[in-house]
């Protein structure tokens, strides 16, 4: 059957002005047939998200407070019932039902810890799922709301980073009959356990609900709205004028978002790939224009897609005689970093020496004992680290065909007098990334942008 399944982002549907948008998009297409809503995203009143206030309140406050954010329990509890009294108010929704069962969840007493935690968390996507779906069935559609806990989105039991069980597919098979008038709206984001309790996915998780929905119904498109017209080829924000890229491969929007493009989760499009169903990423707020469609092949018709940068990363740089003739060296240094809970990215190395890019955040309160270990378990000569570099990522699949385009890049950095730390090209060489001190960033992004991708 020829369907598409939907995901509108906490933007999309964060007061009544763009659930209407949503409305409008559902009637637009009728082969729309799988709806799935975040919880409420920021408006002009309500500067923190939903769920952060939902977590302060399961946290007893410390959510906002280990943030430095003067928020309180009381106040976020306020919050919570504002928000939704005024999506039932000016939805005209009979908002006694909703607002009645909201306390009550918001009041629980019986829960604890990280099962406390992810009933909270759910809540969002859960009472937001239910005003939408009752705004929609007034407005005449054929709507039927799906609760997770229903048709059984079965996770495991890390209650706070679920991860799907396969049972959840036939389940979902089983239970959305998709041969009829009928639509159905889906609370994303959140899912029960084995054990009927209620777990949550990683942040981003309303993404993760829809790939698992257009997997287990081998829908023909995911489309992904959000508040962006797609992906775009560098960062609009400091490159005015950029263009959105039509057509990506999932394994260049991984290396995309892997280095900042972070429009979409990317584990929810594991099994869009697996299967071939495209995403469409799509804005709400510009619904005529197509976006970017993600696919498994495309023509390669540019050698370049897009730029990247990630800002905020430290180079860590180990000399130690004939390291790299030490067999398992950079494993136990990897191991050490691991112990750390320290995520690597690009280790180049030679005879002597080796740098390990690391995300700076990672490093606060850790670099004197991580060096302690280093220097003691590697007996290690020097380890000197370099703050404050971004690392800016060219992709395009057919950069392995057109090895210039690195020429060119360097070309652009030295007319514009803007020194490199790092160069790395990737073993698929699809991508290649340049670290440059984080205070010239902007200008490097810039000239590579003007040197490789502006047209005209």
């Amino acid at each position: 059957m020829n369907i598409k399944v939907c995901k509108f982002g906490g933007s999309s549907v964060k007061d009544s002005i763009q659930i209407k948008k949503v409305l409008n998009i559902i009637n637009s297409d009728e082969r729309r047939k799988v709806i799935v809503v975040s919880a409420p995203g920021r408006d002009e009143k309500y500067d923190e998200k939903i769920t952060d206030h939902l977590l302060n309140i399961a946290t007893n406050g410390e959510h906002f407070f280990s943030s430095k954010i003067a928020i309180t329990v009381k106040q976020s509890h306020q919050v919570v019932i504002e928000k939704f009294e005024k999506l039932c108010t000016d939805l005209s929704i009979d908002k006694k039902l909703i607002i009645d069962d909201l306390k009550k969840d918001l009041e629980n007493k019986t829960l604890e810890g990280q099962k406390k935690e992810a009933f909270f968390l759910s809540r969002g996507e859960h009472y937001n799922a239910k005003i939408i779906s009752t705004f929609m069935k007034n407005s005449g559609l054929n709507i039927k709301l799906m609760l997770p806990e229903d048709f059984g989105f079965i996770l495991d039991d890390n209650y706070c980073d679920g991860k799907v069980l396969p049972q959840t597919h036939k389940n979902i098979e089983e239970k959305f009959a998709l041969n009829n008038s009928e639509i159905f709206i889906v609370p994303g984001f959140y899912g029960i356990t084995e054990e009927n309790e209620i777990a949550v996915m990683s942040r981003g998780g309303s993404d993760l609900t829809g790939g698992e929905l257009a997997y287990a119904l081998d829908a023909d498109i995911y489309e992904n709205w959000t508040d962006t017209d797609g992906v775009y080829e560098v960062d609009p924000r400091i490159i005015k004028g950029a263009n959105v890229i039509p057509r990506l491969t999932f394994k260049e929007l991984r290396l995309l978002s892997s280095k900042g493009f972070n429009v979409f989760h990317f584990n929810a499009m594991l099994n869009c790939k697996k299967s071939k169903i495209p995403i469409n990423i799509r804005n709400t707020n510009n619904p005529n224009n197509d976006g970017t469609l993600i696919l498994n092949e495309r023509v390669p018709m540019e050698d370049l897609v897009g730029i990247a940068k990630l800002d905020n990363m430290a180079a860590i740089h180990i000399q130690k005689d004939m390291l790299g003739d030490e067999i398992g060296f950079t494993a136990e240094l990897l191991k050490i970093f691991g112990e750390f809970n320290i995520n690597t990215h690009h280790y180049p190395t030679d005879k002597d020496d080796i740098s390990i890019l690391v995300e700076q955040k990672d490093l606060e309160g850790n670099i004197n004992n991580l060096r302690r270990h280093i220097e003691k378990r590697l007996k290690t000569t020097c380890i000197y680290v370099k703050y404050n570099i971004s690392i800016i990522t060219l992709v395009g699949i057919k950069l392995k065909e057109n090895a210039f385009s690195i020429v060119d890049a360097i070309t652009a950095l030295k007319e514009n007098n803007i020194y490199f730390d790092m160069f790395d090209m990737s073993p698929s060489k699809i991508s290649f990334h340049i670290g440059v001190a984080q205070n010239v960033a902007d200008a490097a992004l810039e000239c590579l942008y003007k040197k490789l991708l502006k047209i005209g």
